[in-house]
Protein backbone atom coordinates (compact mmCIF):
# COMPACT_ATOMS: atom_id res chain seq x y z
CA UNK A 1 0.00 0.00 0.00
CA UNK A 2 1.52 3.20 -1.28
CA UNK A 3 2.05 6.10 1.65
CA UNK A 4 0.94 9.23 1.48
CA UNK A 5 4.32 10.91 0.34
CA UNK A 6 4.62 8.36 -2.55
CA UNK A 7 1.08 9.29 -3.56
CA UNK A 8 1.61 13.01 -3.48
CA UNK A 9 5.27 12.29 -4.96
CA UNK A 10 3.14 10.20 -8.06
CA UNK A 11 1.04 13.18 -8.39
CA UNK A 12 3.49 15.76 -8.67
CA UNK A 13 5.40 13.88 -11.15
CA UNK A 14 2.10 13.49 -13.34
CA UNK A 15 1.56 16.88 -12.76
CA UNK A 16 5.66 17.89 -13.93
CA UNK A 17 5.03 16.10 -17.19
CA UNK A 18 1.72 17.82 -18.43
CA UNK A 19 1.57 21.63 -19.51
CA UNK A 20 -1.31 23.83 -19.98
CA UNK A 21 -1.80 25.17 -23.75
CA UNK A 22 -4.00 28.01 -25.12
CA UNK A 23 -5.23 26.85 -28.47
CA UNK A 24 -6.29 29.21 -31.27
CA UNK A 25 -7.37 28.62 -35.09
CA UNK A 26 -5.63 30.50 -37.95
CA UNK A 27 -6.89 29.37 -41.53
CA UNK A 28 -8.15 26.39 -40.30
CA UNK A 29 -5.55 25.03 -38.21
CA UNK A 30 -4.85 24.98 -34.23
CA UNK A 31 -2.02 26.09 -32.93
CA UNK A 32 -1.41 26.20 -28.99
CA UNK A 33 0.81 28.69 -27.22
CA UNK A 34 2.30 27.94 -23.62
CA UNK A 35 -0.09 28.99 -20.93
CA UNK A 36 2.51 31.10 -18.96
CA UNK A 37 3.39 32.99 -21.60
CA UNK A 38 -0.41 34.64 -21.95
CA UNK A 39 -1.14 37.55 -20.33
CA UNK A 40 -4.28 38.35 -21.34
CA UNK A 41 -6.77 38.15 -24.49
CA UNK A 42 -8.74 40.94 -25.48
CA UNK A 43 -11.18 41.83 -28.37
CA UNK A 44 -9.75 43.67 -31.57
CA UNK A 45 -8.90 47.56 -31.61
CA UNK A 46 -7.87 50.23 -33.47
CA UNK A 47 -4.47 49.55 -34.17
CA UNK A 48 -2.20 52.43 -35.28
CA UNK A 49 0.45 52.28 -38.60
CA UNK A 50 3.77 52.40 -37.64
CA UNK A 51 5.88 53.42 -41.66
CA UNK A 52 8.96 51.17 -42.28
CA UNK A 53 7.60 47.91 -40.21
CA UNK A 54 7.52 44.67 -41.43
CA UNK A 55 4.66 43.22 -43.46
CA UNK A 56 3.63 41.43 -40.42
CA UNK A 57 3.81 43.51 -38.05
CA UNK A 58 0.04 45.54 -37.92
CA UNK A 59 1.26 48.42 -35.75
CA UNK A 60 0.96 49.06 -32.17
CA UNK A 61 -2.19 48.91 -29.26
CA UNK A 62 -2.62 51.00 -26.46
CA UNK A 63 -3.14 48.91 -23.78
CA UNK A 64 -3.84 50.73 -20.55
CA UNK A 65 -1.64 53.34 -21.07
CA UNK A 66 1.29 51.08 -22.24
CA UNK A 67 2.06 51.17 -26.27
CA UNK A 68 2.65 47.01 -27.60
CA UNK A 69 3.45 45.94 -31.02
CA UNK A 70 0.63 44.03 -32.83
CA UNK A 71 1.64 41.17 -34.99
CA UNK A 72 -0.65 39.31 -37.65
CA UNK A 73 0.18 36.22 -37.02
CA UNK A 74 -1.43 34.86 -40.15
CA UNK A 75 0.46 37.39 -42.30
CA UNK A 76 3.74 36.45 -40.18
CA UNK A 77 3.91 32.62 -41.18
CA UNK A 78 2.80 33.95 -44.70
CA UNK A 79 -0.94 32.77 -45.15
CA UNK A 80 -3.46 34.27 -46.82
CA UNK A 81 -4.88 37.53 -45.32
CA UNK A 82 -8.29 37.50 -44.52
CA UNK A 83 -10.67 40.15 -43.23
CA UNK A 84 -10.96 40.17 -39.47
CA UNK A 85 -14.68 39.06 -37.69
CA UNK A 86 -16.33 38.98 -34.34
CA UNK A 87 -14.34 35.72 -33.65
CA UNK A 88 -10.80 37.38 -34.23
CA UNK A 89 -8.70 38.58 -31.37
CA UNK A 90 -5.25 39.61 -29.79
CA UNK A 91 -3.65 37.65 -27.58
CA UNK A 92 -1.08 39.36 -25.27
CA UNK A 93 1.91 37.47 -25.02
CA UNK A 94 4.90 38.14 -22.60
CA UNK A 95 8.27 37.69 -24.57
CA UNK A 96 10.04 39.82 -22.89
CA UNK A 97 7.77 42.60 -23.66
CA UNK A 98 4.11 42.65 -24.04
CA UNK A 99 3.22 41.37 -27.72
CA UNK A 100 -0.11 41.30 -29.25
CA UNK A 101 -0.63 38.59 -31.66
CA UNK A 102 -3.85 38.95 -33.87
CA UNK A 103 -5.47 35.66 -34.48
CA UNK A 104 -8.69 34.05 -36.26
CA UNK A 105 -10.14 32.57 -33.02
CA UNK A 106 -9.33 31.23 -29.51
CA UNK A 107 -10.63 27.80 -28.54
CA UNK A 108 -9.58 26.30 -24.85
CA UNK A 109 -7.17 25.88 -22.68
CA UNK A 110 -5.90 22.41 -23.14
CA UNK A 111 -3.59 19.70 -20.56
CA UNK A 112 -1.24 17.88 -22.93
CA UNK A 113 0.90 15.71 -21.06
CA UNK A 114 4.61 15.37 -22.53
CA UNK A 115 3.87 12.36 -24.00
CA UNK A 116 0.99 13.25 -26.29
CA UNK A 117 3.68 16.12 -28.03
CA UNK A 118 6.19 14.39 -30.74
CA UNK A 119 8.76 17.06 -31.91
CA UNK A 120 7.98 18.70 -35.29
CA UNK A 121 8.55 16.47 -38.25
CA UNK A 122 11.13 16.78 -40.43
CA UNK A 123 10.29 19.03 -43.65
CA UNK A 124 14.08 19.45 -45.36
CA UNK A 125 16.58 21.46 -45.38
CA UNK A 126 14.39 24.67 -46.78
CA UNK A 127 11.52 24.47 -43.73
CA UNK A 128 12.42 26.14 -40.34
CA UNK A 129 10.34 24.54 -37.53
CA UNK A 130 12.78 26.47 -35.13
CA UNK A 131 9.70 28.34 -34.12
CA UNK A 132 7.50 24.87 -33.23
CA UNK A 133 8.10 23.41 -30.18
CA UNK A 134 6.17 20.35 -31.05
CA UNK A 135 3.23 18.72 -32.47
CA UNK A 136 0.86 17.61 -29.62
CA UNK A 137 -1.71 14.98 -30.14
CA UNK A 138 -5.39 15.70 -28.48
CA UNK A 139 -7.53 12.82 -29.31
CA UNK A 140 -7.85 12.43 -33.17
CA UNK A 141 -6.71 15.84 -34.06
CA UNK A 142 -2.74 17.60 -34.00
CA UNK A 143 -2.05 21.19 -32.21
CA UNK A 144 1.00 22.90 -33.27
CA UNK A 145 2.56 24.05 -30.10
CA UNK A 146 4.13 27.59 -31.20
CA UNK A 147 7.63 28.63 -29.02
CA UNK A 148 6.40 32.07 -28.89
CA UNK A 149 9.79 33.32 -27.84
CA UNK A 150 11.28 31.79 -31.84
CA UNK A 151 8.29 32.60 -33.88
CA UNK A 152 8.36 37.01 -32.41
CA UNK A 153 11.84 38.52 -33.26
CA UNK A 154 11.87 41.33 -30.53
CA UNK A 155 14.77 43.22 -31.92
CA UNK A 156 12.17 44.26 -34.64
CA UNK A 157 9.25 44.23 -31.96
CA UNK A 158 11.27 46.59 -29.72
CA UNK A 159 11.94 48.88 -32.58
CA UNK A 160 8.29 49.33 -33.12
CA UNK A 161 7.03 49.58 -29.42
CA UNK A 162 9.95 52.86 -29.08
CA UNK A 163 9.64 54.54 -32.63
CA UNK A 164 5.54 54.59 -31.54
CA UNK A 165 5.74 55.65 -27.77
CA UNK A 166 8.11 58.11 -29.57
CA UNK A 167 5.82 59.75 -31.58
CA UNK A 168 2.67 59.07 -29.13
CA UNK A 169 4.55 60.93 -26.75
CA UNK A 170 2.38 64.59 -27.04
CA UNK A 171 -0.82 62.59 -28.44
CA UNK A 172 -3.63 61.33 -26.35
CA UNK A 173 -4.64 57.64 -26.94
Amino acid sequence: MATVLEKTQTRNDTDAERAKYLTFQLAGEEYGIEILKIREIIGLMDITAVPQMPHYVRGVVNLRGKVIPVVDLRTKFGMESAEYTEQTCIIVVDVGQLTGIIVDTVQEVLDIKSDQVDPPPPLGAGVDTSFVSGMGKVGENVKILLDIDQVLDMSELSAVAGEAATDAAGTEF
